[in-house]
């Protein structure tokens, strides 16, 4: 059975040459260690746990909504050494993602191609993320306490 995408494989070079185009390009071309392509991915990957976050959030007011008994369990969960771990990823990826999206903004207006200025700002979101997450739970440590 052929491929119906098949005719679309097909291309050429500007010197007229034909070449075959390969299927997936983003797993033949690029390189994933690559501070672009591993932020980028990461910042789709953060997006979806930042998704996931947030229906958390949703059962923790809807067991308050729901009484005392159902807002005891969810805060039984959410203080486990799970539930903090995952909080503590919730943040972590909020951060990330947030910082990355200006990232992407400053590029949207055309600015920060040049690769030492992709470096930097790949650097400082990387940097920031952790800071503003440490940050974020020092205060969280101080208010709980």
């Amino acid at each position: 059975m052929q491929d119906s995408r098949e005719p679309t494989f097909i291309g050429k070079r500007t010197d007229g040459t034909m070449i075959r185009r390969p299927l997936s390009p983003h797993l033949q071309v690029y390189d994933m260690l690559q501070m672009s392509s591993a932020l980028s991915i990461s910042h789709r990957i953060t997006g979806v746990a930042w998704s996931a976050g947030l229906l958390l959030m949703v059962w923790w007011l809807v067991a308050a909504a729901a009484g005392p008994g159902p807002f005891a369990t969810a805060t039984w969960f959410l203080g486990s050494w799970l539930g903090l771990l995952i909080l503590f990823g919730m943040s972590a990826a909020a951060w990330f993602h947030t910082l990355n999206g200006i990232r992407h903004l400053v590029w949207d207006a055309g600015h920060g191609f040049a690769i030492p200025d992709m470096y930097r700002s790949g650097r400082a979101v990387l940097i920031g993320t952790a800071a503003l997450t440490v940050v974020t739970w020092l205060v969280v440590i101080i208010a709980w306490g």
